[in-house]
């Protein structure tokens, strides 16, 4: 069945009444998030995750049955990188960077690196909401597991620990999910290598599959094109047109 489409106006009104219903019942442990228009994003602090999540999927104007989502985000470098984060330039492949040692990455704040977001689902009041939860501790990222109120969350919180090596207090079988059983590290951390740290080939001699350190050498994949162009060629640009 088709959803109804709904007004601009409309849409910004329920947003904005969800927001204050989320302030009514959390009230000063959470803040708002930076969202696009038609959504609705707070920022919890990690010793109230548990009761926070309670609050919205009980709240009778709240109502968040599901959790739809949970993901990992590393900050690393955050506004810093290659890449524009922010907006896209419309001049090609500009990199947004100042070589000239004037933007230099900044580390993130200590507790900031590392954060979890939930992404809560209201069927019966057809509402969504995003919770963001920083992990406190940098080198040891941990939050508490919403498990107990939210089982749609086990898998995610699995594939949040695998990727981005988050660990999730009180989750009942908390293991790799989507890497191989001895897979070093978490590949979706921001200083990971990209061709990972061991390779996996079969060995005819011991028949087995083994691993080995990466033999793959580090090289920049940036095509450079050098040839000429005839339509720019001098003796056709400097030629008079009315010759």
């Amino acid at each position: 069945m088709t959803q109804p489409a709904v007004a601009v106006g409309e849409s910004a009104e329920r947003c904005a009444k969800l927001a204050q219903s989320v302030e009514r019942v959390l009230g000063a442990a959470t803040r708002p998030l930076a969202c696009r228009p038609g959504e609705v994003g707070i920022e919890l602090a990690a010793d109230r995750l548990l009761d926070g999540a309670k609050a919205l999927r009980d709240d009778p104007a709240l109502r968040f049955e599901m959790c739809v989502d949970v993901c990992g985000i590393d900050y690393l470098d955050y506004g810093h990188a290659e890449w524009k984060t922010a907006d896209a330039t419309s001049t090609g492949f500009s990199r947004g960077v100042v070589r000239d040692g004037s933007a230099e990455a900044v580390p993130p704040l200590a507790g900031k690196r590392f954060a979890v977001v939930h992404q809560l689902l209201s069927v019966s009041l057809n509402q969504r909401l995003r919770v963001r939860v920083y992990c406190p501790d940098d080198d040891r990222p941990m939050v508490d597991s919403v498990t107990g109120i939210w089982a749609s969350a086990d898998w995610f919180e699995r594939e949040a620990f695998d990727l981005y090596g988050i660990m999730f207090r009180g989750h009942p079988d908390l293991r790799r999910l989507l890497t191989d059983y001895g897979f070093i590290g978490h590949p979706f951390r921001k200083d990971f290598p990209l061709s990972g740290n061991v390779e996996v080939r079969y060995d005819p001699e011991k028949a087995r599959v083994v691993y080995e350190p990466v033999s793959i050498e580090p090289r920049i994949l940036v095509p450079k094109v050098i040839r000429h162009d005839n339509r720019y060629d001098p003796q056709l640009t400097s030629a008079d047109p009315n010759g």
